[in-house]
């Protein structure tokens, strides 16, 4: 499986959003990941299905990371509708996450499953998700330092997942830490604040891409 960079728009700057994608857009991003926090799950608000509806038209694939209590019961609908191709929940924020995953496909969405820093891997071996998502920090806030830990967390989903499933990391991912996910098994690297976060956004983007592809 090929290795993508998901740009993530929650630390892009919103007054030209759709500018800001069509620069990571221009040097390969295919995927953009899209950060959803409810001020319960994780303290902070972020944002909602409007920002999809704003995005639907470029044409890439938009992966929705929902950081809310109870996925299923509303958020799930609003985002497909939307246009949501990817969308992930917690298996910390929901007792019926194999319903959950069935749901997200039901509305013709791939179904992701994450999990936070400290969450056993177990509920792995329980489900099937089309991408398995491994916090390499604790969600709700950009910019955290990655955890040295996940690197070893990594090794293991991969092995519990199997080859053809993705397997997306998020949190601390810059040009010294994206090739040590990717020798770990990991083929999606989530990156926000050090790519829009950077005063050269596409040369961050491509510094990432040839850390995890070891094209250097």
């Amino acid at each position: 499986m090929k290795v993508e960079i998901a740009p993530s728009i929650l630390a892009a700057d919103f007054g030209i959003l759709r500018e800001q994608v069509k620069l990571v857009e221009g040097v390969g991003a295919e995927v953009i990941h899209v950060d959803v926090m409810d001020g319960q799950f994780v303290p902070p608000l972020s944002m909602g299905p409007q920002v999809c509806e704003a995005l639907r038209d470029m044409g890439l694939h938009l992966e929705v990371h929902l950081m809310v209590d109870r996925p299923e019961s509303v958020q799930v609908e609003s985002f497909a509708k939307a246009g949501a191709g990817t969308i992930i929940i917690h298996a910390e924020a929901t007792p019926a996450v194999d319903y959950a995953l069935e749901l997200i496909r039901s509305h013709g969405c791939k179904a992701g499953l994450a999990v936070n820093p400290a969450t056993p891997l177990a509920i792995y071996e329980e489900v099937e998700p089309d991408l398995a998502l491994c916090m390499s920090v604790n969600p709700g806030w950009g910019g955290q330092a990655f955890i040295p830990s996940s690197v070893e967390k990594i090794t293991r989903l991969r092995a519990i997942v199997g080859d053809e499933v993705v397997l997306e990391v998020d949190g601390g991912i810059d040009a010294k830490t994206a090739g040590l996910c990717v020798a770990a098994g990991a083929t999606r690297l989530v990156a926000g604040s050090a790519i829009f976060g950077q005063d050269d956004p596409v040369g961050a983007f491509n510094d990432i891409l040839d850390a995890a592809t070891s094209r250097n």
